[in-house]
């Protein structure tokens, strides 16, 4: 399957001598939702500033739909929707015109019904003929939204969508994207929360230091680096874990009422049949059993710690 956006060798370093990205390969599949996950600073918004057309990149290159962003940069501009992490809205237009504009700009056809639909999905009709200083921030966040999908593009990057913003608003951009991306909008999503990223991404590319650490499938990337643990609450508290227990690990909480047994979710056998059996062995009983899934949160901070 052909990439919608091939990045290759992308490289930028400032005329301060500050390097903001280095060597970053990344394909974006057609109809996905990335989310790009790393710290202030990593080198997010750079990376989606440059396929955008906002900044140029220092070596490397970056097609659209097969097109070069630098030579054909009329035809992936037009394919392409940002919506900016800052508030940039002028103060005295009204939310149509702001929009109505917008599509203007890139040679589109005035289209009065999508128009009106789109603001009706960003819950903005209502504040259609409202200037823009008595808006809300979140109610500018929609109007950033509804300026980037004017022109009807194929590519949507959410730069920190929900930076900001309450936890209503960031819920219904969730809900949002979704709906883009069953219409076939493919969606690229940067973003330092992580419960972002478990909510909506398909894939997820982990960004640091102007680095992609790597890119892969949410679900294969939690497999892979993800760890399991038992946790296993005592009937009575130990002082020690016995010798014969030695070989699993264990851990204890701190009143001894709890061991923690940590497996690889991809191992041939968990070992947590015999450990049960050798707990019994030992004479501890057990009260309860929970089990607790490493977070996309860990896994994350796991690997920028390593790096």
């Amino acid at each position: 399957m052909q990439p919608i956006v091939s990045i290759q060798s992308l490289s930028k370093v400032y005329d301060s001598g500050y390097q903001a990205l280095c060597a970053v390969d990344l394909d974006i599949f057609e109809g996905e939702i990335l989310a790009l996950l790393g710290p202030n600073g990593a080198g997010k918004t750079t990376l989606i500033s440059i396929i955008c057309g906002i900044v140029s990149g220092s070596t490397g290159s970056v097609r659209v739909a097969g097109h070069d962003i630098v030579s054909e940069y009329r035809i992936t501009r037009d394919l392409i929707g940002l919506v900016p992490q800052e508030l940039t809205l002028g103060a005295f237009d009204t939310v149509w015109n702001t929009v109505n504009f917008s599509r203007g700009l890139f040679g589109k056809k005035p289209d009065v019904a999508y128009l009106e639909q789109l603001l009706k999905d960003l819950s903005l009709w209502d504040k259609r003929d409202s200037e823009l200083r008595e808006l809300s921030g979140g109610m500018k966040r929609r109007v950033l939204i509804a300026k980037a999908l004017s022109h009807e593009p194929r590519i949507l990057f959410l730069d920190e969508p929900t930076a900001g913003v309450d936890v209503e608003l960031r819920q219904d951009m969730w809900k949002m994207v979704h709906r883009l991306n069953d219409s076939g909008v493919t969606i690229i999503l940067t973003t330092h929360y992580i419960e972002e990223a478990e909510e909506i991404a398909d894939r997820v590319g982990i960004i640091n230091q102007g680095q992609l650490l790597l890119v892969d499938d949410k679900k294969n990337l939690m497999q892979k680096l993800g760890k399991k643990q038992l946790l296993i609450e005592l009937r009575h508290s130990i002082g020690q874990i016995p010798p014969e227990l030695a070989q699993y690990e264990l851990e204890t909480s701190a009143d001894g009422a709890h061991l923690i047994y940590t497996y690889d979710t991809q191992g041939e056998r968990t070992g947590i049949t015999a450990l049960l059996q050798d707990l019994h062995n030992a004479g501890l009983a057990m009260k309860d059993l929970k089990s607790s899934q490493t977070s996309l949160e860990e896994i994350f901070v796991s690997l920028v710690r390593a790096q």
